[in-house]
């Protein structure tokens, strides 16, 4: 009998009873006060007269008609560069304990998003949070009992003018509490090597060790890691060795253009719970069976506003227009992507994250991630956006029996001076590129009727290369780092598109 367990899910059953009812927009307008009361003396709060938006008769409202949007570079250029230059008190009273490095999808060079207790503290409670969700998914106590596998960046942190530096999801491993560390695997050792490969090869050949109950990670570098299992131990499926698996968190990015490749890695079936933890904090998590969308975290130290995610709002770059206008939570509608913006006990203020989110259900506050700012191609007025684009994919699985793990897009402009969406998909399937190609002209002509009309216009035509997914990994590895946060761009320009084809060209 698991006694162990049976405490766990009896602890876990009485703690959900008293948290999971939740008013989200008044938690909303407690947090938007709190922040603006810890940081009203700062010297961000004293520039935008976090006073006088306090005082105000509507301080969401005020809030959101006096300080502008702020990108990554746009607030750090403006203030956050003075945290790197020994300067206190800048966008939030309490000095960051570490910088979160992200270079996401875009961009050369890692961003240096700072990290304060504060939001080490909502992080480990939104996890905490997460678990006590697990009440509604009816586990068995035996579950309770099992190890959990993290597979997130090298909890070996930099230190860098007395701060630590690393990417959030090695961060948040090297801060877990104390009690979790027998179930935490693959352990403080192996966590901290920084070589990917080397870290995997190290939990393949430990694997036989531990009984896992539970992953945790961005689902490209999971499938990765279980890959290098099954055929370290020459299984059949993952299940083989670790026959307890019962339950995968998801992180950071959509989990469908992923199912089909990681299910068939399994040996059976497998809970799939989303969460939504980015370098700006945890986000959201998925608290009940019955959806596979995220109920958004509303009451730990972010506020968020929502813009409509409309071209008209967009820039070439990704960035929002200055009047594009905002909405709180208790006017968002289902059926409508949002830029997601932020605010935090780390110091963002009116921060782009650059993803777009969809709601699901508005009283539960639960959403889907669809997207990235960056990656809405609209170059020939098509208007692709990253969810449109992942239907196109599930459905040339489907066509094809396939398995697409990957996939990149550039609108790019050949000899005889026309567009073309050019394609690289990472698939093993054997079928004529031109045929494959056809098919996803279709079916986004169906599905869009922009891309309809730009096909009738400026758009004229679609190439597709099928390529091995391998690839895909091997560019994140040399462009920068396998593994943790790292993400495949799905949409690029021409510029970086063309290094792309060079570095394919020398597979």
């Amino acid at each position: 009998m698991a006694i162990l367990g049976n405490i766990i899910k009896g602890i876990i059953y009485a703690a959900d009873y008293f948290t999971s009812n939740s008013n989200h927009v008044t938690a909303q307008e407690e947090v938007l006060k709190n922040l603006l009361t810890e940081a009203k003396n700062t010297q961000f709060g004293e520039f935008y007269h976090f006073e006088a938006i306090l005082d105000s008769e509507a301080p969401s409202t005020m809030f959101s008609q006096t300080i502008p949007y702020f990108d990554y570079n746009k607030i750090n250029d403006e203030w956050w560069h003075k945290l790197h230059e020994g300067e206190t008190n800048v966008t939030w009273p309490e000095e960051p304990s570490y910088f979160a490095l992200s270079s996401g999808t875009t961009g050369k060079e890692s961003k240096r998003i700072p990290v304060t207790d504060a939001m080490i503290d909502a992080i480990r409670k939104a996890g905490i949070n997460q678990v006590l969700a697990l009440n509604n998914f009816d586990f068995p106590a035996e579950f309770f009992e099992k190890e959990i596998m993290m597979l997130g960046s090298s909890t070996d942190l930099e230190e860098r003018n007395d701060k630590l530096e690393g990417e959030i999801s090695g961060i948040s491993a090297s801060n877990i509490p104390f009690w979790f560390q027998n179930y935490y695997k693959p352990g403080v050792e192996i966590a901290k090597i920084d070589d990917w490969d080397e870290r995997v090869q190290r939990i393949a050949e430990r694997a036989e060790e531990w009984d896992i109950g539970a992953l945790s990670g961005i689902p490209s570098w999971i499938e990765l890691m279980l890959q290098k299992v099954i055929e370290y131990h020459n299984l059949e499926n993952i299940h083989d060795i670790w026959p307890n698996l019962q339950v995968y968190t998801s992180g950071g990015v959509a989990f469908a253009p992923y199912e089909k490749s990681f299910r068939a890695l399994m040996g059976k079936p497998v809970t799939v719970i989303d969460t939504y933890l980015a370098s700006e904090g945890f986000i959201a998590c998925q608290t009940r069976p019955e959806t596979d969308a995220m109920q958004l975290i509303t009451d730990n130290g972010i506020y968020y506003e929502f813009v409509p995610f409309k071209p008209e709002y967009i820039n070439e770059d990704g960035s929002l227009t200055d009047d594009a206008p905002t909405v709180a939570l208790k006017d968002v509608t289902t059926n409508q992507d949002y830029v997601l913006i932020m605010s935090t006990v780390s110091g963002a203020w009116r921060y782009i994250i650059g993803d777009t989110i969809e709601f699901t259900d508005t009283e539960r506050a639960e959403i889907k991630i669809t997207g990235r700012t960056k990656f809405f191609l609209n170059t020939v007025g098509s208007q692709l956006s990253v969810n449109k684009m992942d239907d196109a994919m599930n459905h040339l699985e489907s066509e094809f029996d396939t398995k697409i793990s990957e996939y990149t897009i550039c609108a790019k402009r050949y000899e005889d001076d026309e567009f073309y969406h050019t394609w690289y998909i990472g698939s093993a399937m054997n079928a004529d590129e031109n045929v494959v190609a056809e098919t996803l002209d279709t079916f986004l002509k169906s599905a869009n009727k922009n891309y309809k009309v730009a096909r009738s216009k400026a758009l004229k035509g679609v190439k597709v290369h099928v390529i091995s997914s391998e690839i895909f990994h091997e560019w994140s590895g040399h462009n920068k780092k396998k593994g943790g946060q790292v993400k495949m761009e799905r949409v690029m320009n021409e510029e970086k598109f063309a290094e792309w084809e060079d570095f394919v060209s020398q597979q």
